[in-house]
């Protein structure tokens, strides 16, 4: 039998406001796990710890995401270098993808990516995302897509992926997964809850060999004004108090 692993706690070690982003990454990790988004160890959710260094937080590398603890979380430079050598060791093919978007986009704050069967699906299909429910609209209002280019290691590709995200806050990378951004953990992971939805109603639909019906251009043109309505103007941190309770009854250990 393998043994649970033991991280010490950090909270002592680390500022409140860090403690906190610790926390609700570590809450994301948890949910990505609980609703089944995960890809064993890969894909990873960066977040950028305020202040002069542009540090992130990013998840230890070979930890199944429902392990993941605010503790076990790794302190990296902008180049994904661990800045305690007693952490674990990251993917650099993780950080990648989320040091392009967090070097040009000041409010990425939050950075998510997974590979979902649904999302992976979605963007091998040359038309992307259709407006086809209500929950696609949200994307569809800022969305970006990125051309597959192998495996995340090429420092040359940050460029274009930086070009093809531009102010979008919705990202499919083709033949690859979905992306999302926020000014926060909640606004990201919200994000993403809408966008795999969306990509989950598509495939049913066009599953079921019917005549598609498709929500008119006009609509979709006023979605981000409702969607702050929809929100009460809080966007993700609508739903997230609700998510961590919700944590806290089923897997509270990602406080530790």
């Amino acid at each position: 039998m393998s043994a649970p692993l033991n991280i010490p706690s950090k909270q002592s070690q680390v500022s409140e406001q860090e403690w906190q982003l610790r926390v609700d990454l570590a809450a994301a990790y948890r949910l990505i796990a609980m609703y089944g988004w995960d890809d064993l160890i890969f894909t990873h959710i960066s977040v950028r710890i305020p202040g002069p260094e542009h540090h992130f937080l990013i998840n230890p590398y070979g930890m199944m995401f429902d392990e993941i603890t605010a503790s076990s979380l790794v302190r990296i430079d902008q180049h994904g270098n661990k800045l305690n050598p007693d952490d674990f060791d990251v993917n650099p093919a993780g950080f990648t993808i989320h040091s392009a978007v967090h070097s040009i986009r000041e409010d990425a704050a939050c950075v998510m990516h997974t590979h979902t069967t649904e999302g992976v699906a979605v963007s091998t299909q040359k038309h992307g995302l259709l407006p086809l429910s209500q929950q696609s609209l949200f994307p569809l209002s800022n969305l970006a897509y990125h051309d597959y280019e192998g495996v995340a290691l090429r420092e040359d590709e940050k460029a274009r992926l930086q070009a093809d995200l531009g102010t979008n806050n919705f990202m499919i990378l083709r033949n690859h997964g979905l992306l999302t951004t926020g000014t926060s953990v909640a606004e990201a992971f919200l994000g993403m809850y809408i966008l795999q939805r969306a990509c989950e109603i598509q495939l049913q639909a066009m599953a079921s060999g019917d005549t598609l019906v498709h929500i008119p251009d006009d609509i979709l043109s006023t979605i981000q004004a409702q969607a702050k309505q929809v929100t009460k103007g809080m966007g993700g941190q609508l739903a997230w108090p609700g998510l961590l309770r919700k944590l806290d009854r089923t897997d509270p250990g990602f406080r530790n």
